[in-house]
C-alpha cells in the first residue's frame, strides 16, 4: 500500500457535494469543489481519477458518503471512543492509493463524514480536548469529545425536518422566506424549549389566520421553535456550559443564537480547517 508520507488529496464526498483539498505539509495548496456528490455518482473510480486529473496524481483519502451504502465501497464504522488511531486501524482500501475513513459508531448512533471535523478541531486547538462539539445540518451532530477523542454523540433530524415541513404539507406556504436570526426566530428558540413541537408547529398555522405574525417572519419562527428544542434537549443532557460549532454556513449563526439565548457559550469553529487537520493527522498516522 502507498504511504501518506508526502502530499496527498483529502475528498470530504458528501451526499450532494464534495470538496477536495490537495495537502502539502499539513497546508492546502489546492482546492476544488462541486456537486458531485455520493448520490449523483456511478463511477467512483471514473471521478478519483479526474480529481487527480485535476489536483495531482496523488495518495488519496476519502472521508464521507463514499465509504456509505450508495458511494464507492461501504467501510464498516470504528467504535467510539475512537480517535485517529482507531480511523487508521479500520481504513478500507480501494486500491494501493486510495483509502476510505471509516465513519464512527456508538450502540445506538452513527456518523460518516464528521469524524474527521470533530477529532481535526481538537488537534488543531480550535476546541479543547474534552468539549461539546455540535456540527449543524441536515443531520445535525452533537459530540462530546474525551481526550481528544469522540466518546459518544447524538443525531438530530432537525434540519430534514424543517425542509419537509418546508416543501410539504399545511405550512408550506408560509414558510417561504429565508430563516434569520431575529426576533421571530427568539421567539420560536423561546417556545421550542417546551418541546411541544407538534402543537408549536401548528401554533404557526393559526398565527397566520389570525394576523398575530406576518408569514415573512414564520420561517425564522419555525426554525427557531426547531433549533431551539434540538438544543435545550442537548444542554440539558450534557450540562456543557460551552458549545463548540463546527460550521461553514449561516446555519452556524442560528444554533449560535439559540445555545446563547438558552444560558451556553457559543464558539463558531471553520469546519473547513477542522476537516484538514483531521486529515493530515490521519495521513501522518499512516505514513
Amino acid at each position: 500500500m502507498m504511504r501518506f508520507a508526502g502530499p496527498f488529496l483529502a475528498v470530504d464526498w458528501g451526499t450532494t457535494n464534495r470538496r477536495c483539498f490537495r495537502i502539502e505539509a499539513g497546508r492546502v495548496t489546492d482546492s476544488a469543489s462541486d456537486d458531485r456528490g455520493a448520490a449523483a455518482v456511478t463511477d467512483f473510480a471514473a471521478e478519483a481519477a479526474g480529481l487527480r486529473a485535476r489536483l495531482g496524481d496523488l495518495p488519496m483519502l476519502l472521508a464521507g458518503m463514499v465509504g456509505s451504502s450508495i458511494g464507492w465501497r461501504t467501510a464498516p464504522y470504528a467504535p467510539a471512543p475512537a480517535g485517529i488511531p482507531a480511523l487508521a486501524a479500520a481504513l478500507t482500501w480501494i486500491d494501493a492509493r486510495t483509502v476510505i475513513v471509516p465513519g464512527v459508531a456508538t450502540a445506538r448512533d452513527v456518523m460518516r463524514g464528521e469524524e474527521l471535523q470533530l477529532l481535526g478541531a481538537a488537534i488543531a486547538g480550535m476546541a479543547p480536548p474534552d468539549a461539546l462539539l455540535c456540527q449543524p445540518g441536515t443531520h445535525s451532530k452533537w459530540a462530546r469529545m474525551e481526550a481528544g477523542r469522540i466518546a459518544g454523540f447524538t443525531t438530530a433530524m432537525t434540519g430534514e425536518l424543517f425542509a419537509l415541513i418546508r416543501s410539504h404539507g399545511l405550512l408550506a406556504a408560509q414558510l417561504g422566506a429565508p430563516a434569520v436570526a431575529g426576533a421571530a426566530f427568539l421567539e420560536g428558540e423561546a417556545e421550542g424549549r417546551r418541546r411541544d413541537l407538534a402543537a408549536s408547529l401548528f401554533g404557526i398555522r393559526a398565527s397566520g389566520l389570525l394576523g398575530l405574525r406576518d408569514d415573512a417572519d414564520a420561517a425564522s419562527h419555525a426554525s427557531g421553535l426547531l433549533i431551539g428544542a434540538e438544543v435545550a434537549a442537548r444542554l440539558a443532557e450534557s450540562r456543557a456550559d460551552a458549545v463548540h460549532i463546527l460550521t461553514d454556513s449561516p446555519l452556524g449563526g442560528l444554533y449560535a443564537a439559540a445555545i446563547e439565548a438558552q444560558g451556553a457559550r457559543a464558539i463558531l469553529l471553520d469546519s473547513r480547517t477542522a476537516f484538514i487537520s483531521g486529515a493530515a493527522a490521519l495521513a501522518t498516522e499512516i505514513a
